[in-house]
This record gives C-alpha cells, sequence and structure tokens, in this order.
C-alpha cells in the first residue's frame, strides 16, 4: 500500500473501523474518519478509540451523518472507502427501532453509493453473516441462498444488494464482505465476550441466551481488518467473500476459557433463545482464500488472551 493513499473510513469510531484506521495510519496512509457518535452504547468508548487515532499526524476526523457529508468535496483524490458505519444489533432491531436499521443502514450506504458514482474509487463494504438467517447448509457458502431471520440481517442483506448493483450498472467498484462475529479490543460492549468479562471480573451474572451449546465461527480483529486491506486490493467488484476466523466453538466452551484466563468462577443465567439469533454459524473462506489470498492467523485461546489483558488495561472506560 502506497504510503500517500488517502483513504475514508466510515464508522471510525466503532469496533471495526478505529482498527482499520489505526493499522492504516500506522502504515502512513492518509485517514478520514466519519462517524456521527450515536448513542447506541456509551459515546465515551468511541472517543476514547478516537482520542487514540488522533495521535497520528495523518488523522482528521468529521463528525457527521454520511447523509450530511459533503461528498463530493470530500472525495477528491481518496483512493479507497472502507464502509464500516451502521447500526448494529440482532436484538435491538426489532419493532420501531427499524427506522434506524434503514435510515443508517440501508439509505446511508446508498447515498454513499450515489457519492461514488463516475469515481472509480473503490468501496469495501462490511456486511453481516447474518444475512445467511437460520440453516443446515454448514459450511454457509457465498452461493447459498440468503433468508435473514432478524430486522438487522435483512438490512445488511439489502445494502449488500445495492452494492452489487451499483457496481452492475454504473460500475462502481464494490467489494462486500460478510463478518463472522469479530471479537477482540475494542469489541462494542453489547457484543458477548465483552459483556462476559465485565461481568465476570465484577462478579456479577452472566446472562446466557439459549442452552450454550449454539456455534460461532469466531473472527480476531486484526483479521478482520486484513481482509479489509485484502479485499480493496484484490477483491472482485461486485463480489461477496466470507470473512471467518475458523474457530468455531460452542458458547459454552468460549465460557470455560474466559473462566481460565479471568481466574474465577462464571455466575451463568441461562435465559430463553432470542428471536433473530440462529443457532450456527460456519463460513466456508474458499473464495476470500482464492481471490484475496486470506489467511486468518490469530487462534482462539489468544485471542480471547489478547481481549481479557486489553479489557483489564481498559478497565478505567467500562464503570
Amino acid at each position: 500500500m502506497s504510503p500517500s493513499k488517502k483513504i475514508i473510513v466510515t464508522g471510525a469510531a466503532g469496533f471495526i473501523g478505529s482498527s482499520i484506521c489505526e493499522y492504516l495510519l500506522q502504515m502512513g496512509s492518509r485517514v478520514i474518519g466519519i462517524d456521527s457518535l450515536t448513542d447506541y452504547y456509551d459515546i465515551r468508548l468511541k472517543r476514547a478509540n478516537l482520542e487514540s487515532l488522533a495521535s497520528y499526524p495523518g488523522f482528521s476526523f468529521i463528525e457527521k451523518s454520511i447523509l450530511n457529508v459533503d461528498w463530493p468535496n470530500l472525495l477528491e483524490e481518496v483512493d479507497t472507502v472502507y464502509h464500516q458505519a451502521a447500526q448494529a444489533g440482532v436484538r435491538a432491531s426489532w419493532g420501531r427501532s427499524f427506522n434506524c436499521y434503514t435510515e443508517w443502514n440501508v439509505l446511508a450506504t446508498q447515498h454513499l453509493l450515489e457519492a461514488l458514482k463516475g469515481r472509480r474509487i473503490r468501496m469495501v463494504y462490511a456486511s453481516s453473516s447474518s444475512v445467511y438467517g437460520e440453516t443446515n447448509l454448514l459450511p454457509m457458502m457465498e452461493e447459498h441462498r440468503p433468508q435473514p431471520v432478524s430486522p438487522y440481517g435483512v438490512s445488511k442483506l439489502a445494502a449488500e444488494h445495492l452494492c452489487f448493483l451499483y457496481w452492475h450498472n454504473f460500475k462502481v467498484p464494490t467489494v462486500s464482505l460478510r463478518y463472522f462475529t469479530v471479537y477482540g479490543p475494542r469489541q462494542r460492549p453489547d457484543m458477548a465476550f465483552q459483556k462476559f468479562i465485565r461481568a465476570g471480573l465484577a462478579g456479577r451474572p452472566i446472562t446466557l441466551y439459549g442452552n450454550g451449546e449454539q456455534t460461532r465461527d469466531f473472527t480476531y480483529i486484526s483479521d478482520a481488518v486484513q481482509a479489509n486491506l485484502l479485499a480493496a486490493e484484490r477483491g472482485r467488484p461486485g463480489e461477496v467473500y466470507n470473512i471467518g476466523g475458523g474457530n468455531r466453538l460452542t458458547i459454552n466452551t468460549v465460557l470455560e476459557k474466559l473462566e481460565v484466563l479471568l481466574d474465577c468462577p462464571l455466575n451463568i443465567e441461562r435465559m430463553n433463545r432470542q428471536n433473530g439469533d440462529v443457532i450456527h454459524t460456519f463460513a466456508d473462506t474458499s473464495r476470500a482464500r482464492q481471490d484475496l489470498e486470506f489467511v486468518p492467523e490469530v487462534k482462539m485461546d489468544e485471542g480471547l488472551k489478547r481481549q481479557v489483558e486489553w479489557f483489564q488495561s481498559n478497565r478505567a472506560l467500562w464503570v
């Protein structure tokens, strides 16, 4: 990657967005971060992510919604856009809250794609394994019919389709990445590992939805970041790629590992499975390995250890 490249990252204050920014800045790129700093979770955590980025001379930040950015001027000399901004959360996407998902996941993506027409700027879109829904076809392959079972999944799939149609009709070079359960330092507080670690260290009960035998294909954050960079350089325009870490485990197994790392017993309160939750995810990453040369490197034990250590070092943020 040329250090002179000018790059935009939407959702720059978030978990994955800030991690992508940091890597690019360490490589010497000029990075413009965009984030509206919504209060879906504690804004202090987002501001802490931004503070760590502000120490790099190549970083600038715009606190705006994608819908309100002056894109024609901002896109001058830009090489790549990493579109990470979205309203997250499967369980929160039901009912009247779905308005946020249609505005920030679907409409915002369409607005950005319109701005990219005629510019030949690469865009890497952050999609989700939630687009597959509940299926017995494992591992999940890009060729399988997506059938999401949550409003969140519907919104991510709709934006995926927008990316393809802007490539098909206007040759906007988009690549979509279907993330499988990304974890690691800076993980959002509503995500399972961060909730488990926080509750375990505080001696509070851990709420577990379902019997714990559901499985996820866990992907460490640095592998997700690398997948984005590879997609920008090698991804086929209009294509979709599964990004999984090859660490498929039950939630019960993860909790056992955390008990060892935290050196304390975990008080687990088991609740009924929630609407929109799927039983299993498992990524077939053959396409990403072939086209992108994507090879996840961080195994589960090491990744969990790093996340626990990061949380302990930044515990003051979570009080």
